[in-house]
């Protein structure tokens, strides 16, 4: 009868008890969890700010010629979209060869401005790549640092995360952790330089 009054006393125990008996110590130590967003991280670490102020001197004349085309293009474009779109209502929404070539000339237009466009920002795409390359190839170590100083164990974009606490985010660390790592960077690629997802493919 003690036998069974003993499994009986066991069975009534709760579970999270008996695991506090049976996991080691380190299994029941608290995952600190924290959010960090590094696309902000980094766009606000004293090298990025410094970099974009630096584009908007140096890269004046792109940026202001860029600026000047695609409002141009955009025009342009509105003023053809208005006239298909004036076609088509004209025809009563009946495909007719004439739209059908008008739909094709307003596509190429479409693309060919992309074109120009991608053609004339080319050197502040790649100036901006160049920054955030610089920036990024210290991204990791600046993350550990702010997770080894927050005492975290895991951290979350929070973009994966439903809700938290402001006292959770730690972006803030790992842009100071950024600052320390990458005070500066260079607005001006060397030549021939590609990013690195480009130069695997050369």
């Amino acid at each position: 009868m003690k036998t069974l009054f003993k499994a009986v006393a066991l069975a009534t125990v709760p579970v999270a008890a008996l695991a506090a008996t049976v996991l080691p110590a380190s299994a029941q130590s608290k995952l600190g969890i924290a959010v960090a967003d590094i696309d902000k991280a980094v766009n606000d670490s004293n090298a990025a700010t410094t970099a974009r102020t630096q584009m908007q001197t140096t890269y004046k004349a792109n940026i202001d010629n860029f600026n000047t085309r695609k409002t141009a293009l955009d025009t342009e474009l509105k003023q053809k979209g208005d006239a298909f779109q004036a076609a088509v209502k004209a025809a009563n929404g009946q495909s007719t060869p004439a739209l059908q070539t008008q739909y094709q000339a307003l596509q190429k237009s479409q693309q060919d401005a992309q074109a120009e466009l991608q053609r004339i920002g080319q050197p502040i795409a790649l100036a901006n790549a160049y920054v955030e390359e610089q920036i990024s190839a210290k991204i990791g170590d600046a993350l550990k640092a702010a997770m080894s100083k927050s005492k975290v164990d895991l951290v979350l974009q929070p973009g994966a995360t439903i809700s938290y606490q402001p006292s959770v985010d730690i972006t803030a660390a790992v842009t100071a952790e950024i600052n320390a790592l990458v005070p500066t960077v260079s607005i001006t690629p060397p030549a021939g330089w590609r990013p690195n997802a480009q130069q695997g493919g050369n």
